[in-house]
This record gives structure tokens, sequence and C-alpha cells, in this order.
């Protein structure tokens, strides 16, 4: 796994680091689970949105990250948890099929929402939101490598990012921010 560096714009209050450039939410304009056409800026519209890329074999860091925001959203309060949504697009498309991604995002929650593409689509805006992605590659044991950063994406209802938590963020830092992200109007210039 890779993980970017996204630079530190301020703590403001938040564990995860707070970029200095708040890029925009893109549309994505990939399809969900049931094969309808997905934009994200429509599916997610005012709502705190948790973005994260990975897929389905992952041995360990999509899974633990998945399962680490489940837990944090049977924490928060239900109004909380109701203004949040987490997507997941797949960074492994030819394995992670419809059916594939949607079982195992039930795993961890069933409000999770599952998106593909081509490979090519998913990576072109993974990088423009500074999310390394390379193609999966068969290994010479018929296994396959995907190299993917490791960052969850957290977007504001202004549709912003506004905060990037890395590989290995505990429960407890989602448990925390997420009433802090919840609460602010649109972003951190305007606060509730």
């Amino acid at each position: 796994m890779t993980v970017v560096d996204a630079g530190d714009g301020g703590d403001d209050g938040l564990h995860g680091t707070v970029p200095a450039q708040r890029l925009a939410k893109p549309a994505l304009n990939l399809t969900d689970t049931d094969g309808r056409p997905f934009d994200l800026r429509e599916r997610t519209k005012g709502k705190v949105t948790l973005l994260f890329f990975g897929y389905t074999h992952c041995p360990d860091v999509c899974p633990t990250t998945m399962a680490d925001i489940s837990s944090a959203l049977t924490e928060v309060k239900p109004d909380v948890r109701q203004q949040i949504a987490v997507v997941f697009v797949t960074s492994d498309p030819d394995r992670d099929t419809g059916p594939v991604l949607s079982r195992w995002l039930r795993q961890f929650d069933a409000t999770f929402i599952g998106v593909r593409g081509t490979f090519d689509r998913i990576q072109t805006e993974a990088e423009a939101l500074g999310v390394p992605l390379e193609k999966p590659e068969v290994q010479a044991d018929g296994s396959v490598l995907v190299t993917h950063g490791s960052q969850v994406i957290a977007f504001s209802r202004d549709d912003r990012i506004r905060a990037l938590y890395l590989a290995g963020t505990g429960v407890q830092a989602y448990i925390d921010d997420l009433p802090k992200l919840t609460a602010e109007r649109s972003g951190p210039e305007a606060r509730s």
C-alpha cells in the first residue's frame, strides 16, 4: 500500500489530516453495484461523504478500514449517522463485480455504497484526488497485486475535501471527528 502525504493545513481539531487544498468532490461517473449510473455528488448531496478506493480481495487495509468506519458509525448518535455516506470504489473492477462488491460491503454496513467502472476511469478519478492507483498485476503464483493509496477522503457538505484519514486511523478518531464534520455547515469556514 502507498500512503500519500497530503500536507497539513493545520489540525483544525480533527484527527484526520486537513489538506491545504480543498479539492471539489467529483461526479466520478461510474456505476453502482446494480449497474446503474453513479454520480457521487448527486447520490451524496447534503451529506458528509467518506470515500475510499480499495478492493474486496485485499488482505488487510481495505477490510480493516471498512470495519473501523462501520464500528464508529454504530457508536455515534443516530442523527450523526444519518448525515454520513460511505462510498467504496473498487480498484480491482475485473474481480469486483457488482454482486461481489455488494456482498462484501454488506458485511460491514448495508448502507455502504459500492462503485465500479473501467480501471482507466477509476484510476483517473483516484489520481485526480491524490490517490495513487496501479493496474492490478497477476503474480507468478497466480495471486493479484493491487497497489493503491489507503486514505479515506472525507468531503464536507460543501462538496470539498475536508480531511484525509490515513491507514491505521483508529475507530475512536472517527467517533470523535464524525460529529464535528456533520456539525459544520460547509467546511472549516462556516461552523455551526
